[in-house]
């Protein structure tokens, strides 16, 4: 009796394991992250009117919608309730993933605000590199001496709602729209020129199992909860038919 009720003390603790997993990484698939600028910060992408320059401030990114090549991506106010900014984003590759998030800009001219150029989710090689509308890409290119990605469609740099649901007709366009580089003289270049592709073994990779860790974004929790929870009962059974037994 006393072997059981241990064998049923380490079940119930595997089950309650099994509970809190899943919903810890429940955020994963969209990135979720808390992010605080100490300076204005310049945003790319589709942004409320007014807001192409984020204040100082604490804001929140997040991953709209996934796609292998590109990314839509959202900043939300600290509480959530407010979208400030749509962007496309591509794969950006880095050699060494850290266990912190990482923001990177294009440093400005003294008195301008810093450009936002890429963010790297946390244990993660791949970031998202943003991509601007054409005329602010030109005008950064020219003053960092960087080439600078954009979108070489029309696309409205500004809305007055936020935008909320993929399917919204700009979300659309920012997902369908042809990516290029500029460059500082003002010419403009293949996406392939300006961005370094990642090892030969690592693409490979990628391109057979691309975010597999990720749940997707309309998954719940609670069919893979119920999965661990079947698993420990079985468990905790068989090894009691086992122990009686014996």
């Amino acid at each position: 009796m006393n072997r059981f009720k241990a064998v049923t003390t380490v079940c119930g603790i595997a089950l309650a394991c099994a509970l809190l997993a899943p919903i810890a990484k429940a955020d994963d698939w969209n990135r979720k992250t808390e992010i605080t600028f100490s300076a204005p910060v310049e945003i790319p992408g589709v942004h409320l009117v007014g807001w192409g320059v984020l204040p100082a401030g604490t804001y929140v990114f997040k991953i709209l919608d996934s796609q292998s090549d590109r990314h839509i991506v959202q900043i939300f106010s600290k509480d959530e309730l407010t979208v400030y900014a749509t962007i496309l984003a591509i794969p950006n590759y880095r050699l060494k993933a850290t266990d912190k998030t990482v923001m990177t800009f294009r440093e400005r001219p003294a008195g301008q605000p810093e450009a936002l150029r890429a963010w790297f989710y946390p244990g993660r090689n791949w970031g998202e590199e943003f991509v601007y509308p054409k005329a602010k890409a030109i005008e950064i290119a020219k003053t960092t001496n960087t080439p600078v990605l954009f979108a070489a469609v029309d696309i409205p740099a500004e809305v007055a709602e936020p935008i909320k649901s993929v399917d919204e007709p700009v979300v659309v366009q920012l997902k369908q729209a042809p990516i290029m580089a500029i460059k500082p003289t003002g010419e403009e270049v293949q996406l392939a020129v300006v961005v370094t592709p990642p090892p030969a073994e690592v693409a490979q990779t990628v391109a057979v199992a691309p975010e597999v860790a990720e749940l997707p974004r309309t998954a719940s929790p609670y069919p893979l909860i119920a999965l661990f929870g079947l698993l420990a009962l079985s468990a905790a059974l068989a090894i009691h038919v086992v122990a009686r037994h014996v």
